[in-house]
């Protein structure tokens, strides 16, 4: 296959805080190296690595350096990474939005973007307009515009504010319009950031199916940024992951993933600590471990947990709810718990957590945790949480009870399985 996308030693370096080098000397001598001699920037060599979890000596931070990597036409490709790991800055770069501080990007054809809700669209323009002046952006004809419109405007759903100026727009609505407009207006490459998060689970499905019709149907490139794995998983068929501006890793969609959900949980201790000292919380969490001192469980055996929690207020009747997740992100299961507890203020208090009868499938998973009244089968109030950081694996998995299991609580109406879970004092 010929290649669409190359990328060859692109990097990216930002001053922190400020636009210009801090004096004017220093202005004109960056304007006559770059501009007149043609040369590097001589304010560019003291750069640092881009990690954002911790504070740098340097006032220039490199959000990309050194991306080297190809894309061939008509593949879709993920790219994953953390928060300020670099992906919608390469996207920018490829967009045109800001040049790259060294390398060089050669794209073979049109680039239609939508890198957040709303770009290149004028606020006091319909939306009708903006589709219009989109096309004229993309280099098309007044005509060949026209005949898309209709399907443009059926695909977005927003036919009936389309002569309304889009500046009165829901957000959705923006992406709905900005998506069905970058899909359908013939680009050879598609690039898409993680706006589709704003849309609504039935646009976000039919979003993925357009792309893999573009991609698969009609031969043209996606770039796809997303934290969401399945959608990932489910899309993509090449993943790069990006950590701290550099490129991590490249493979399949499915490597690409496995490779970023366990590197992020490679180091889970089994025992965290969280600050305190929270007065604003009723309840808060002091700290959560493994009972056993260990992660890892067969699928017919209790999961259990250790919580210290620390009140603020009395609280009465307030119990500790759970979600277990894929190592995908997907949210598979939660505990319909029943069992509450009460606490005095100033009381610190350790918990016993038991997670029974899962019959899990053998793999791996993390959970999330939320302290407060009230559970999902009624109304709810959650006063703290721990996000999906603790992780464990099931070894040893009883295919027949789990199947046995997840039938009979799928029936049950919920979009996801109800686990059972033991809570006491200890």
């Amino acid at each position: 296959m010929p290649t669409a996308i190359e990328f060859n030693n692109i990097s990216k370096l930002y001053r922190l805080g400020t636009v210009s080098t801090g004096t004017l000397a220093h202005d004109l001598k960056r304007w006559w190296t770059t501009n007149i001699r043609g040369k590097e920037d001589p304010y560019l060599t003291i750069g640092e690595t881009n990690d954002r979890s911790s504070k740098g000596n340097s006032d220039y931070v490199w959000a990309l350096k050194d991306i080297d990597f190809k894309v061939e036409q008509g593949d879709v490709v993920g790219i994953i990474g953390k928060n300020g790991a670099g992906k919608s800055t390469l996207l920018k770069i490829l967009s045109k939005v800001t040049a790259p501080t060294t390398g060089t990007i050669r794209a073979r054809g049109r680039i239609g973007s939508l890198l957040e809700v709303g770009t290149g669209f004028h606020p006091e323009m319909t939306g009708r307009e903006n589709i219009y002046m989109n096309g004229a952006i993309l280099g098309m004809t007044k005509q060949e515009i026209s005949k898309k419109l209709d399907e443009i405007v059926d695909f977005s759903g927003c036919e009936r504010y389309i002569d309304t100026p889009v500046k009165r727009y829901s957000s959705g609505m923006m992406v709905r319009l900005g998506f069905a407009v970058a899909a359908h207006l013939d680009p050879e490459i598609l690039v898409v950031d993680e706006v589709l998060a704003v849309g609504d689970a039935e646009f976000q499905k039919k979003a993925i199916g357009k792309m893999q019709d573009v991609s698969k149907g009609e031969g043209r490139t996606v770039l796809f940024v997303s934290h969401n794995m399945a959608a990932v998983r489910k899309l993509c068929r090449h993943g790069i992951v990006l950590h701290n501006g550099s490129v991590d890793y490249i493979g399949s969609a499915n490597e690409a993933v496995d490779y970023y959900i366990s590197s992020k949980k490679a180091d889970t201790p089994l025992h965290i600590d969280f600050k305190g000292g929270n007065d604003s919380k009723e309840i808060e969490f002091l700290s959560v471990r493994f009972a056993e001192n260990r992660n890892s469980f067969a699928s017919n055996e209790p999961i259990d947990f250790i919580f210290k929690v620390k009140a603020h207020q009395n609280t009465p009747n307030y119990r500790i709810n759970t979600t277990v997740f894929s190592m995908d992100e997907t949210a598979i299961g939660s505990v319909s718990n029943t069992e509450t507890l009460d606490i005095k203020k100033g009381e610190e208090r350790e918990i016993l957590f038991s997670l029974c009868n899962h019959h899990l499938a053998a793999g791996k998973y993390t959970l999330a945790f939320s302290i407060g009244i009230g559970n999902y089968l009624s109304a709810q109030r959650d006063f703290d949480y721990v996000p999906n950081i603790l992780s464990f694996t099931i070894e040893d998995a009883d295919k027949d009870n789990r199947q046995n299991s997840a039938i009979t609580q799928w029936d049950s109406g919920w979009g996801h399985i109800m686990f059972k879970a033991k809570l006491a004092y200890i």
